[in-house]
């Protein structure tokens, strides 16, 4: 008995170590790491390695437990400044939106497998919701460098979309096994859906603000710390679902709170959840991936390939244009985001729900959404950054420091390490004196440390080391900045006209007599303008669509106002046939009214 568990281990142990191990071919090649995760698990399986394992239930909880953990890391990495800018929009994906996906998704399937209504609507709730692990991994540790109210969109999105989506599932899965009435169950779906949200809203609010007050006042050993918080983030995700709430909603918002709050040991915590959360995902791919038989796969391949086609280019499209109609998304971002719907272990883990409910087409289900998922991870995985950068959404590479270290000092003090090579033609070689908060303090050259009055002038290739709170990070860039000019890729993103921020919008006016331009105040600056239109923070690369023009964030001040505005004349025929915006829409019904009229 005791000897069995060392074969256990072994291989357990060597498949994870075997995942590790590939992900260096999955960067060589640009494939998707969480394939790569997937397709070992597969390997492993009944039909590679031989390695059985089919117990459902176990690799449900396994998983549920893995996904509480990167929800949590995922919203405890959001700042509550992108939760401002595209809170709204996120929102209405969340939840209109995976409605809006399960429904075409169901219409879809229905045509092609000949399923039941119920069944074939249940096979859209499976899928409806994009993947947190999947979007937040290319987005962030893939490294494309998108538009902020993109990315932000996308990750508040993923972040937040499982809980419709599994209550959606469990919904559906109650009406198909009791035979209830439609009308009855859509009032018990308001109801329960208005329970679990309310109950993770709330749970989430008050679980992060009492995790963050116990880490703050309870005096532990540091290494303690991170593993004091996730628990507590993992036992507020087990008492929500027990109450009745989403577990998943509420361990996602207590991640914002804590890490949007001041909590001892920031710097450590990001570290610890940045190895847990690898290793959540790692081992929930896994265990899926041991719960398939890809053999089963051949009979259901074709019409499933399909329906993730038509999940692709279709469904989810229409309902991500439907949903951000109201919020001027310009039609490159809506294209972006519509296309990055992927789908991960929640869909698969969602599968396997009808297996452990006994419903006579289970397996189907299961096997079709595996066959979606790996779609998806192939598909859009794959094709990311190429879309990204057709679509004209990749933010330019800018100056920066060559290593940004954060430091977890004592009383709270905000300062980074920053760490920059010095270029030829930067204004620091020229001879100009550093600002006072600028000295370095410490000058690496030849590989020789030295103090910067030791060190005399600064000299191409040294290394300095600046240690300043992080808003002087802007001012840096300039000072270590090489003056090469602006590359045509450059000009394209950030507008081919420099214009002043503190200029009048009626300079604007009188040059480009838009409609968006015509309804705002002269006295207003083109800064303020754009300010209030972005919402929240502005970044750089953001967009403000004015008719005919797009006004872009080219820079910000340490304060975080617009400081410098690049001007671009919008080609039509460079624009997309498709995803119309609101206001796009709004114009062309204003002239055809005034036609009518005219006439």
């Amino acid at each position: 008995m005791i000897e069995s568990i060392y074969p256990a281990f072994l291989v357990a142990a060597g498949l994870v170590t075997a995942t590790v191990l590939t992900s260096t071919l999955a960067f060589r090649f640009g494939a998707p790491l969480l394939l790569v995760f997937l397709l070992v698990g597969l390997l492993a399986g009944e039909d590679g390695l031989g390695i059985p394992f089919n117990d459902a239930a176990s690799a449900y909880r396994v998983g549920s437990l893995a996904l509480a953990v990167i929800l949590f890391d995922s919203g405890f990495g959001t700042r509550l400044r992108t939760i401002r800018q595209a809170g709204a929009a996120a929102a209405v994906l969340a939840t209109v939106g995976v409605v809006l996906t399960a429904g075409l998704v169901g219409i879809a399937a229905r045509l092609l497998f000949g399923l039941t209504w119920l069944e074939a609507f249940l096979l859209g709730a499976i899928v409806g919701s994009t993947d947190a692990a999947a979007v937040f991994f290319l987005l962030r540790v893939g490294g494309i460098a998108i538009q902020e109210n993109v990315r932000a969109t996308l990750e508040i999105e993923s972040g937040s979309n499982d809980p419709i989506a599994i209550f959606l599932t469990l919904a559906l899965i109650e009406l198909i096994g009791s035979g209830g009435s439609v009308p009855q169950m859509s009032l018990d779906f308001l109801l329960g859906f208005t329970l679990q949200m309310g109950l993770g809203v709330a749970g989430g609010l008050l679980g992060g603000y009492l995790i963050v007050a116990a880490a703050n006042r309870i005096k532990l050993e540091g290494a303690l710390y991170p593993i004091g918080v996730l628990s507590a983030a993992i036992s507020l995700f087990g008492l929500v679902g027990s109450l009745g709430g989403s577990g998943f909603l509420a361990v996602y918002i207590a991640g914002l709170v804590a890490g949007n709050s001041r909590i001892n040991g920031t710097l450590a915590l990001g570290r610890f959840f940045e190895g847990t959360t690898w290793l959540a995902q790692i081992s929930m791919f896994l265990i899926l991936g041991l719960l398939a038989t890809p053999s089963e796969f051949l009979n259901v391949a074709v019409p499933s390939i399909g329906l993730a086609l038509a999940l692709t280019v279709l469904c989810r499209p229409i309902a991500v244009w439907l949903c951000l109609l109201p919020f001027g998304y310009r039609r490159r971002e809506t294209a972006f985001i519509s296309w990055v719907g992927l789908r991960g272990s929640v869909s698969i883990l969602l599968g396997i729900i009808p297996l452990t409910a006994g419903l006579a087409n289970g397996q189907l289900l299961f096997n079709v959404a595996y066959i979606i998922v790996l779609s998806s991870l192939v598909i859009q995985g794959w094709t990311i950054r190429p879309m990204a950068r057709w679509l004209g959404l990749i933010i330019p590479s800018r100056i920066g420091p060559v290593q940004r270290v954060d430091l977890d000092l004592p009383g709270k003090a905000e300062h980074e390490l920053f760490i920059y090579r010095v270029v030829a033609g930067s204004p620091v070689v020229s001879g100009g004196r550093l600002p006072r908060w600028a000295r370095p303090s410490l000058i690496v050259r030849d590989g020789h440390s030295m103090k910067q009055q030791n060190a005399g002038n600064l000299r191409e290739g040294d290394l300095v080391y600046l240690f300043v709170p992080p808003q002087y990070l802007r001012l840096l860039d300039r000072l270590f900045a090489s003056p090469t000019a602006v590359s045509r890729d450059d000009e394209e993103f950030y507008g081919t006209l420099l214009i002043d921020a503190k200029q009048s919008v009626a300079l604007l006016t009188s040059e480009y007599p838009t409609a968006s331009l015509k309804r705002v105040s002269g006295e207003l600056s083109i800064g303020d303008f754009m300010a209030n239109r972005l919402g929240g923070t502005p970044e750089v690369g953001d967009r403000v669509n004015c008719g005919e023009i797009d006004l872009i964030v080219r820079d910000v001040d340490p304060n975080g106002a617009i400081s410098e505005i690049g001007l671009a004349i919008i080609e039509s025929s460079r624009r997309i046939p498709l995803f119309f915006s609101g206001n796009e829409i709004a114009t062309w019904l204003r002239r055809k009214l005034h036609r009518r009229r005219g006439g």
